[in-house]
């Protein structure tokens, strides 16, 4: 039976794999891990296009990890135009994002919105948003499994055979235990699961490069294998990553629109190159090569299950 076309499905036609990154909790570092996706996803080839969606509506900080507060949406023909966090030099821009908080006037300012509220924006960013030909959408989701879950996948099923899951969690017992509800969500809503990730596992001392292990070791890793769930990796807490991440200056709100843009867009690239330097950029390098080699599996095995 054919699938019935949709807004959201013609917009993503040239979208080939949208990745959600889920936590069952907060604070476990899933935003800066999307970001970080999102970044070495973007250096993994020449010609690799990405895109980064922040549906994390009450608390959006994609735009300040990349350096682009203070840029603002632009509407075109066509519908929104993502904001580009590469958009310098005569190279075509290759990682879009698009995050609530380019939409808000001040960056201080709280969203309170309703359930429905939330369900239309997230529409709009799937349908409304001039995504283009991208390889992959990483998707920064809220933390635990909430109707913006349940709105996200809804939108998405007309492309439910491209989508796929990563699990941040951080070693200790109780953000295990919420990750294993993030994994039973998945697994309700028949979405394949491409590995877990430990985050902020241990802590290397920048001076003698010793690693301490501030929360404990080995939960995430021992999850997975529990569970039959791949093992991407281990993150420790960098503290050269954090710097960057946090040092995105506010745009001086007196100027104009366009200088606020010239100048989100050089701290922007800024960000993109310096975060090549990190160590945590080796670290999720190698995930990400995992990821690009089990994605094809993944997506085949659930082609195969919805025909069946």
């Amino acid at each position: 039976m054919a699938i019935q076309e949709t807004p959201v499905s013609r917009r993503l036609k040239s979208v080939r794999h949208v990745i959600i990154v889920c936590s069952g909790k907060g604070g476990v570092g899933k935003s800066s891990v999307s970001v970080q996706l999102a970044l070495s996803l973007h250096a993994s080839s020449p010609t690799a296009r990405v895109g980064i969606l922040d549906v994390d509506l009450t608390g959006p900080s994609v735009p300040r990890m990349l350096g682009l507060d203070g840029h603002g949406v632009h509407q075109s023909s066509d519908g929104w135009v993502p904001v580009y966090a590469d958009a310098r030099g005569d190279s075509e821009p290759r990682l879009a994002c698009m995050s609530v908080g380019f939409l808000l006037k001040k960056k201080g300012d709280s969203v309170v919105w309703r359930g429905p509220k939330k369900n239309a924006m997230i529409r709009q960013f799937l349908s409304d948003v001039r995504w283009g030909d991208l390889d992959y959408l990483v998707v920064d989701t809220p933390p635990g499994t909430s109707d913006e879950h349940l709105s996200l996948l809804e939108h998405l099923a007309p492309v439910h055979s491209r989508l796929s899951a990563v699990i941040v969690t951080t070693p200790q017992a109780v953000a295990l235990l919420d990750a294993m509800k993030c994994l039973s969500f998945t697994r309700a809503v028949a979405l394949p699961v491409l590995g877990l990730i430990e985050n902020m596992s241990g802590y290397v001392c920048p001076c003698c490069g010793e690693l301490s292990n501030v929360f404990s070791t080995g939960g995430g890793a021992e999850m997975a294998r529990r569970e039959g769930v791949p093992f991407l990796g281990s993150m420790p807490i960098d503290t050269e990553l954090v710097t960057l991440l946090d040092a995105a200056e506010s745009t001086d709100q007196s100027a104009t629109d366009g200088q606020q843009d010239e100048a989100s867009e050089v701290r922007s690239f800024g960000v993109l190159q310096r975060y090549q330097k990190t160590s945590s950029a080796k670290l999720i390098s190698a995930i990400v090569e995992k990821l690009i080699s089990t994605l094809p599996s993944v997506e085949h095995a659930l082609v195969s299950n919805s025909s069946a």
